[in-house]
């Protein structure tokens, strides 16, 4: 075991709190699951689904681990590459999404042969943050000319949220917020900024009266999401309001030290238990101390992203780990605001505890490609170490052999003037 801790490189402590957060997360999921496993199967017996988190858990760890031996530099080339495949990935989804329980889920795709459904979006997210990264990067000259960042930043920034708002307005909404505090903190120019946010805002605009002239044009997704603020902002009872009254009552009953593992109630009545609304599941049945141990850990966790991009020592790593990582304590602070009803119903998860392959998944790409970042700079620093340990060693041979040689050289002096014949030949004279 130490063996193979010790050959896993990059940020130690990100890895505890991820390792931490995937082991936490079988308990609340294997309760949660109890409720889908009885309408789906009729005994309530949640092994499967236990042993299918298990799985994507097992499948997440080994992209990490093999993504964060991959130089972080080459995500740079790997992002502009993979973004048109990803406009073609979200044209797809909005053409063909798969249906979920009845519903049209027009984010989610089937990827064929296997049967696994996929979330378009969190890989979208994923390539949009590296190539927002790996042009903030560029020298300050193309950075500060609007006309060109516009074409190479904005342009395909819009391409990307566009193509994800009439499926999943909260995805998109978090995607440009992110973006938007990943271009401040690679210092793009204030005004710049301000009219690209008044552009957006009047798309956005736009986008609303198109879609409630054509509602029929985007499927059941703008209905959806436009019923959730309603709902949000009005006493108009809906499902969503169902959902978020059962996540209050699964709060209010856990007390301060919660009803035990595995013994919620509420799960029997939310429908996602297992994945948007865990939080309150974990929070009844383990109380406000299991509520604040999942909130530290996810602040640790942020604490330490931002500890590893002061580290970095390039500015595109810089804001790969600010890109990636602070998106993922956002997800998490977002779902955590839904239960408690500070935010209307999004349907983020809580990364690395909620049920879902692709979720875990792309959440673990982020993580090692972050890792990578990390594990660069600890090659950098090793190499650093290693280089002033030969230097002192060197400096050390140095003053060994120029002490040797003036102790050489003084007994030399001291032969010449007691020890040669031919000066005590001279003395007797």
């Amino acid at each position: 075991m130490k063996n193979f801790i010790d050959g896993l490189k990059g940020d130690k402590v990100i890895w505890a709190f991820v390792a931490l957060l995937a082991l936490f997360s079988f308990m609340p999921v294997f309760s949660a699951s109890s409720n889908l496993a009885y309408m789906r199967h009729g005994s309530g017996n949640a092994v499967t689904y236990l042993v299918k988190h298990l799985a994507h858990i097992i499948i997440g760890f080994f992209i990490i681990y093999r993504v964060h031996k991959v130089p972080y530099h080459y995500f740079k080339r790997i992002s502009w590459v993979a973004l048109p495949i990803v406009w073609i990935l979200l044209v797809y989804t909005l053409v063909k999404g798969t249906v979920i329980d009845g519903a049209n889920a027009s984010r989610w795709i089937k990827v064929p042969f296997i049967g696994v459904s996929f979330q378009t979006s969190t890989f979208a997210a994923i390539v949009l943050y590296v190539y927002v990264a790996s042009f903030l990067s560029k020298p300050r000259e193309a950075i500060e000319n609007f006309k060109a960042s516009v074409l190479e930043l904005w342009v395909p920034v819009f391409i990307t949220v566009g193509l994800i708002l009439p499926a999943n307005l909260s995805t998109a909404a978090l995607i440009f917020s992110m973006v938007v505090m990943l271009t401040f903190i690679g210092r793009y120019p204030i005004k710049h900024l301000a009219m690209v946010l008044g552009f957006a805002v009047m798309s956005l605009v736009f986008f609303i009266l198109v879609a409630l002239a054509f509602p029929k044009a985007f499927h059941n997704r703008v209905d959806t999401w436009k019923s959730r603020i309603e709902n949000y902002t009005t006493d108009k009872p809906s499902e969503d309001d169902y959902q978020i009254e059962k996540a209050k009552i699964a709060i209010a009953t856990g007390g301060v030290y919660g009803l035990g593992p595995g013994k919620s109630v509420q799960k029997n009545f939310l429908p996602q238990s297992s994945s948007d609304f865990i939080f309150a599941i974990i929070v009844e049945e383990y109380g406000l101390f299991g509520a604040l141990a999942i909130v530290s850990i996810y602040l640790l966790l942020l604490f330490r992203f931002i500890v590893a991009a002061h580290k970095a020592n390039s500015l595109f790593g810089k804001l790969v780990v600010v890109g990636l990582g602070f998106p993922i304590i956002f997800q998490a602070l977002i779902n955590m605001a839904v239960a408690v009803e500070l935010f209307p119903v999004t349907g983020q998860t809580l990364p690395l505890i909620s049920s879902g392959g692709s979720s875990i998944w792309m959440t673990c790409i982020a993580i090692g490609i972050i890792l990578s970042v990390t594990r660069k700079e600890e090659e950098v620093a090793q190499q650093l170490e290693d280089e002033k340990k030969r230097d002192e060693a060197l400096q050390k041979l140095i003053d060994k052999q120029i002490l040797e040689d003036e102790e050489s050289q003084k007994e030399q002096e001291d032969y010449s003037i007691t020890d040669n014949p031919m000066n005590a030949v001279l003395n007797k004279k």
